[in-house]
């Protein structure tokens, strides 16, 4: 089974080459780096890793569909770029595939910090996968190729569109969460504080519910690369 993994990416230059080496050592068939305008040297560092560089405008549902687009895997792995994959993740993706009723999932995390707050936010993000069918981007999403291409792809919103796209998933076949884990770095918790973080992250789920837009939304989510 041939697993694209696929890795969005916007001024990342200090993190891709850790995200495209850990898909490698995981067994990746091919790691499709799409960069969404980057004005570091994200794309150079990228194909300096061997992988296959796409440009594309800004966004990441839309960068994910372009690479999604380009895939010629079995299986699509979506990694953001600040993430990297376990040694044994794509093994495990394969493995829990042979089962034709699966067709997506995720990962545990690892949170790249020390404390209980951290662990606490790795086992809460677990319990949203197991009990509410919610894999988010941080987990390193997988679907089947052709179960992805009948979901329409990720809805090209500004944000949340991991939200939107496995919320249409949970209806035909409920995301499995495997052990992984996906190693995330901490950079948005340890820049805005894990609580103040975790609360604007509810926040803007609470006003998704109430009807606001997800673009009108991204507004309030700040990117890693603001100054």
């Amino acid at each position: 089974m041939d697993v694209s993994v696929i890795i969005p990416a916007l001024n990342e230059e200090a993190s891709i080459a850790h995200a495209a080496r850990s898909a490698w050592e995981a067994g990746a068939s091919e790691v499709i780096v799409v960069d969404g305008g980057s004005i570091d040297k994200t794309g150079e560092i990228a194909r300096d890793e061997a992988c296959d560089v796409v440009e594309s405008k800004p966004g990441r549902a839309i960068q994910q569909n372009v690479g999604a687009n380009r895939a010629s895997g079995d299986v699509l792995l979506f990694l953001h770029a600040d993430n990297r994959l376990g040694s044994s993740a794509i093994e495990q993706v394969c493995n829990v595939l042979t089962k034709s009723k699966v067709q997506c999932g995720g990962f545990k995390q690892q949170i790249a910090a020390r404390g209980i707050a951290y662990r606490s936010l790795e086992q809460g993000n677990a319990w949203r996968v197991r009990w509410r069918g919610l894999p988010y981007g941080d987990q390193a999403i997988f679907l089947r190729r052709e179960f992805f291409k009948s979901l329409g792809g990720f809805p090209e919103v500004k944000l949340m569109e991991d939200l939107l796209l496995m919320k249409r998933a949970r209806r035909l076949s409920w995301p499995i969460l495997l052990d992984g884990p996906v190693h995330v770095d901490a950079r948005r918790w340890q820049r805005q504080g894990v609580i103040r973080q975790t609360l604007r992250n509810w926040t803007i789920l609470a006003a998704y519910q109430l009807g606001c837009s997800p673009d009108r939304l991204a507004a309030y989510y700040r990117r890693h690369d603001a100054g």
